[in-house]
C-alpha cells in the first residue's frame, strides 16, 4: 500500500488490491471534532515551536565550548565577562556532563539536526569511550586541560547510566549509547566494593544504590540477562531485609552494612530519593514476573510509601528531608522532585489497584497552583535569580508532566504551562541559562513539555516555522501541523512495552512519557479536512509519513476485515 500524493488525497499505486481499497475508501468519514478542538491544537503547535526552537538555541550554545581534542563537554563555562568560578579544572565528569548535559543534547540533535546526531554526536560517544574508560567500561573523570584520567568511578557510572543513558534508551531504543550502558553497568556491578550478608553493593548510600536499581530493572527487561536480574534483587534485598526494618521502614541515606546502622534521615530530594524509585520498580518487575519476591517486598513497599506520604506538608508537597522516627522535617524547603516520589506511589497502584495510591498523586496535581513562581532551589535573595534556580523549574516541573500523563488534571496542566513561561524566560540570548551542566535538564524537561504539546508526533527533522500540536480524545487524534511545505512526520509507539519489554507503562524516573501511540499492526485513517481519507499502517507512521499542513484527524479505521464482506 504505497502512497505517492502528499497533498491529502488517497492515492495508491496499483500494487493494492482493488476491491481492498474500494472497501477502505468507502468507509464513512466519522464525526468531525468540535472546531475547538483543533484550535487548541494550533495552540499547541505554538508552543511545540517556541520549546524546540529554545532547546536548539542551547544545544548550539554548548557545542562552542567543546574540547577541541576529545569534543567532550566541560563541567561548567565561563559567563560572558568572566572566568571561571572556583572549583577546579575545566573537566569533563560522567556524573555530571556525561549524566545531566550530553544525554539530552543527543535527543535535541535527534529532533532539530539529524546530521548533527549521526555525526557529532556519536563523535562524542566514541571519545567518551576512548578518552574516559579507566577500568572495563567504568569511566572516570577528565582533566580537559591536561588529559589526564581519574580512577574508575562507580558512582559516574552510575549516574551517566540512569540520569542520562537511561532517557536516550527510553526514547530512541537499541542505539549506541544503550549498549554503552549495557555493559558500563555490567562491568561496575563487577566491581561493586560494599559488602553485605546479600552480596556485594555498588555502595553504602541511597542515592547510588537507587541508581543503579532504577538501570538493573530496565535492563534485566530489556536484555533477558540474568545477570541485570539477580544484581538488581541483591540491591533490593539489601533495603527490603535490613535497611528498610532497621530505618523505620524507609530507605536510610547511608547504611553501614556492617554495623547494620544508619544515619537515620530519610533525604526526598534528588542525593538520596533514588532508592524509593528503585525499590518500587523492582517490586513492578517481579509482579509482572509473578516471583515470590514480589508476595515478600509488597508490604514493605506500601509501608514505605505509606510514611513517605504521611510525611508531606496539607497540599501532598514532601519536604527536602525528613527524620526517619519521627517524619519531623529536617530540611523544610519542599523538594523539586515531588514528582519522582509519586511516581512511585503512582507505580505501586498500577501494581496493586490500591487506589488510596492513585488519590494521593491526583491530589498533589490539583494543589499545584498554590506553587506558581515557587522559589524550588534556594537563593531567593539573590538578585541575579529571584525566583531561584532553573533546575528547581525544571525538575519539578519534569515531576508533573510524569504524572499528568497518568491523570488529566486541569490545575496540573495549566501549572506546567505557566511555570514552563517562568523557566523559559531564564534563558539568556546567548543560549545559556546558568552556565553550567545542569543546562540539560533544562531540554529535558522542554523536550517531555513540546512532546506533550503534539501528543508524540514529531517532524523528522524540525526547523523554525514548523509547528505541531494535537489534542487527543479516546482513540482520535486531531493534528495540527504548520509548515512551509509538507514534510515527514513520525508517530510515537507503546515504547515501554516494544522496547523496553515491561508489561505496564510504570512511570518510570527519566523516561520520555508517551502521549498518543499507535499500533504498528492497526490501520489508520487520516483525513484532511475536505480531503478523502487515507490509510497507513501504524508502522508506517511510526517509521514517519509525510504530510501536508493543515488539520488532521487520525484514527484507528475500525476493526479488521474493514467491512470487505468474506
Amino acid at each position: 500500500m504505497k502512497r505517492r500524493s502528499v497533498s491529502g488525497a488517497s492515492e495508491y499505486d496499483r500494487t493494492m488490491s482493488p476491491r481492498l481499497a474500494s472497501a477502505l475508501l468507502a468507509l464513512p468519514l466519522f464525526a468531525a471534532p468540535e472546531p475547538s478542538f483543533f484550535q487548541q491544537a494550533r495552540a499547541n503547535g505554538q508552543d511545540f515551536e517556541i520549546t524546540v526552537a529554545s532547546m536548539r538555541r542551547l544545544l548550539h550554545a554548548w557545542l562552542k565550548h567543546a574540547d577541541p581534542k576529545t569534543l567532550l563537554l566541560p563541567d561548567r563555562v565561563p559567563r560572558p565577562g568572566q572566568g571561571l568560578k572556583p572549583g577546579g579544572p575545566r573537566a569533563y565528569t560522567p556524573h555530571n556532563s556525561g549524566a545531566d548535559l550530553y544525554p539530552y543534547l543527543i535527543l535535541t540533535a535527534h529532533l532539530t539536526d539529524p546530521g548533527l546526531y549521526h555525526g557529532r554526536m556519536m563523535e562524542m560517544l566514541r571519545n567518551e569511550v576512548r578518552y574516559t574508560t579507566a577500568q572495563a567500561s567504568v569511566p572516570g573523570n577528565l582533566d580537559l586541560a591536561t588529559g589526564k584520567l581519574g580512577p574508575p568511578s562507580l558512582f559516574g557510572a552510575g549516574e551517566y547510566a540512569k540520569d542520562g543513558l537511561l532517557s536516550v534508551t527510553e526514547y530512541l531504543g537499541r542505539t549506541p549509547w544503550f549498549y554503552r550502558m549495557v555493559d558500563m553497568t555490567a562491568d561496575a556491578m563487577a566491581q561493586a566494593p560494599v559488602a553485605s550478608r546479600f552480596g556485594k553493593l555498588p555502595a553504602s548510600d541511597a542515592e547510588l544504590n537507587g541508581d543503579y536499581m532504577q538501570t538493573l530493572v530496565r535492563l534485566a527487561a530489556m536484555t533477558g540477562d540474568p545477570r541485570f536480574l539477580a544484581w538488581g534483587r541483591r540491591i533490593a534485598d539489601a533495603y527490603i531485609e535490613e535497611v528498610l526494618p532497621g530505618n523505620y521502614g524507609v530507605p536510610s541515606g547511608k547504611w553501614d552494612f556492617t554495623s547494620h546502622t544508619g544515619d537515620g534521615r530519610l533525604r526526598l530530594r534528588d542525593h538520596g530519593n533514588e532508592t524509593v524509585v528503585g525499590l518500587t520498580l523492582q517490586f513492578a518487575l517481579e509482579n509482572s514476573l509473578d516471583s515470590p519476591r514480589a508476595a515478600r517486598y509488597r508490604p514493605a513497599i506500601a509501608r514505605m510509601l505509606d510514611r513517605i506520604l504521611e510525611s508531606a506538608n496539607p497540599d501532598g508537597m514532601l519536604y527536602n528531608e525528613v527524620d526517619a522516627a519521627t517524619l519531623k522535617p529536617v530540611n523544610a524547603g519542599l523538594s523539586d522532585n515531588w514528582g519522582y516520589i509519586y511516581g512511585a506511589v503512582y507505580t505501586f497502584y498500577q501494581c496493586t489497584g490500591e487506589d488510596k495510591y492513585r488519590q494521593a498523586v491526583v491530589k498533589v496535581l490539583k494543589n499545584l497552583p498554590k506553587y506558581r513562581n515557587y522559589v524550588w532551589e534556594g537563593r531567593p535573595n539573590n538578585p541575579e535569580l529571584p525566583l531561584g534556580s532553573f533546575d528547581g523549574y525544571a525538575d519539578s516541573i519534569e515531576s508533573a508532566l510524569y504524572l499528568v500523563n497518568r491523570e488529566n488534571v486541569p490545575e496540573a496542566l495549566a501549572w506546567i504551562d505557566s511555570e514552563m513561561k517562568v523557566m523559559r524566560n531564564m534563558q539568556k540570548p546567548d543560549g545559556h541559562i546558568e552556565y553550567w551542566y545542569g543546562e540539560g535538564n533544562y531540554n529535558r524537561t522542554s523536550l517531555i513539555y513540546a512532546l506533550m504539546k503534539s501528543q508524540g508526533v514529531r517532524p523528522a527533522a524540525w526547523q523554525p516555522g514548523v509547528r505541531v500540536g494535537a489534542v487527543r480524545g479516546g482513540s482520535r487524534l486531531c493534528l495540527s501541523l504548520q509548515a512551509p511545505a509538507p514534510r515527514v512526520y513520525t508517530f510515537d509507539y507503546a515504547r515501554h512495552r516494544r522496547a523496553l519489554n515491561l508489561d505496564k507503562n510504570y512511570v518510570r524516573l527519566n523516561e520520555i512519557p508517551e502521549w498518543f501511540t499507535v499500533e504498528e499492526n492497526t490501520l489508520y485513517s487520516l483525513a484532511l479536512a475536505g480531503q478523502p481519507q487515507r490509510f497507513h499502517l501504524g508502522s508506517e507512521l511510526i517509521a514517519g509519513v509525510e504530510l501536508a499542513p493543515g488539520d488532521w484527524l487520525v484514527e484507528p479505521a475500525g476493526q479488521p476485515p474493514y467491512g470487505i464482506k468474506q
